[in-house]
């Protein structure tokens, strides 16, 4: 079978696309996969790539070479037709049009659109809620099938592998982000919550989970910059030697172990402190208590869905404006992280506001010596999405089942 799938940023690759994928060479080794990434702000530049390095047997394709197929360029190994496209990411436009292009069946996961409803051939719903969501925009109910969240067979999947040398055993990681801004301001943040812990406790074990979308380069450049000074964070260094890279404070005197299996690590952690998004998804799928932050410190500098995003590019009245519109969106949420959301309760310890590193170094050490709460959120969240289990192998089946019928 051979199956085009667009997709955009390190959280769909890592949550969606790669547990998906894994399944369907399992069920199906000789599966013809191209994958195209999309324009996207959220993107770093390196998914492609990591992408062929997870599954050799995959052809990934950049944004560039994207927007030459989607405008009819011939380009030797893409192939003239496809048995389905399906949209796993990005703007359903740029999986409608591929599916002008290469034809076969149009699939879609979790979103779709009025436009593009009646040419759905299936969608796969995340849940009961998705399956309500999707009629709504105008899928047929026939053509929805529920089959779950591919990011909890992600996580678990990610959990499973060996962790790194440097993983923090019952200690705390950090998981900073993969966004430019996030690499740019909260992996400075973390690094100076981090110092402010060793300050208390020396012997903590600790480490920063870096996303394998980050180059190295990233890091170092944003460590040494220190950040916006509406951070507060100190400057450091990126020192690197046999044993592998880490974040270095006073000539590396002081130092923290950069992972890149980040799952691995934060199963062997006894807490994870993090930011919104996927990875608050992951960490509730194989029970791990976890502390989130969402800084308002700079909240100009953040990247929200669509337009909006440039706001702040708009001279003297773009900065403010953009500022006013993400805190007034912030304001209007109890929960920022989808896992208490889904639960509506304070699973996740979720953090707010303009905040500094010494106050989450405090809630941190606080929530780390609490083994009541550790052991009744780990309980907690273990039991979320135990109903997803499976999700890629069953998505995977429907794929290869559209092939045989």
């Amino acid at each position: 079978m051979r199956i085009v799938i667009t997709c955009n940023g390190p959280g769909e690759s890592a949550g969606w696309l790669r547990p998906l994928l894994h399944e369907l060479y399992r069920q199906a080794p000789e599966s013809d996969v191209h994958v195209f990434y999309v324009p996207d702000d959220y993107a770093t530049g390196r998914e492609a790539q990591t992408v062929r390095e997870w599954f050799p047997a995959a052809h990934a394709y950049d944004p560039k070479t994207y927007l030459k197929v989607a405008f009819g360029a011939r380009i030797d190994g893409v192939p003239e037709g496809a048995d389905a496209v399906l949209y796993l990411g990005g703007d359903l436009m740029h999986a409608a049009r591929l599916h002008k292009r290469f034809g076969g069946a149009l699939l879609t996961y979790k979103f779709s659109r009025e436009r593009y409803a009646k040419e759905t051939a299936r969608a796969f719903a995340v849940d009961s809620a998705n399956v309500e969501q999707l009629a709504a925009w105008g899928v047929a109910r026939d053509r929805i099938e529920q089959t779950g969240n591919l990011a909890i067979d992600g996580a678990l999947m990610e959990a499973r592998a060996q962790p790194e040398e440097g993983a923090p055993d019952d200690g705390v990681l950090f998981m900073p982000g993969s966004r430019r801004f996030e690499v740019e301001q909260m992996i400075p943040f973390f690094f100076t919550t981090a110092l402010r812990m060793r300050e208390e406790q020396p012997s903590l074990p600790m480490a920063f989970g870096i996303s394998p979308f980050t180059e190295l380069s990233a890091v170092r450049a944003a460590v040494e910059a220190g950040g916006d000074p509406m951070v507060f964070a100190r400057r450091g260094s990126v020192i690197e030697n046999s044993h592998g890279a880490f974040l270095a404070f006073d000539d590396g005197a002081v130092r923290f172990p950069i992972v890149r299996r980040a799952l691995a690590a934060a199963d062997a952690a006894r807490l994870v402190v993090t930011i919104p998004g996927t990875k608050a998804i992951e960490l509730a799928a194989i029970g791990k208590p976890a502390i989130s932050c969402s800084p308002a410190n700079k909240p100009e500098g953040v990247t929200i869905n669509g337009p909006l995003t440039y706001l702040d590019r708009i001279p003297l009245i773009g900065v403010p404006a953009k500022r006013a519109i993400v805190v007034a969106y912030a304001r209007r949420f109890r929960f920022h992280t989808q896992p208490n959301i889904d639960a509506n309760a304070m699973l996740i310890d979720e953090l707010h506001g303009t905040l500094t590193p010494g106050r989450v170094a405090r809630v941190a050490l606080q929530r780390f010596a609490d083994r009541v709460w550790l052991e009744q959120t780990a309980q907690a969240l273990g039991g979320l999405y135990r109903e997803h289990v499976g999700a890629a192998s069953r998505t995977a089946s429907a794929l290869l089942a559209l092939d045989r019928g």
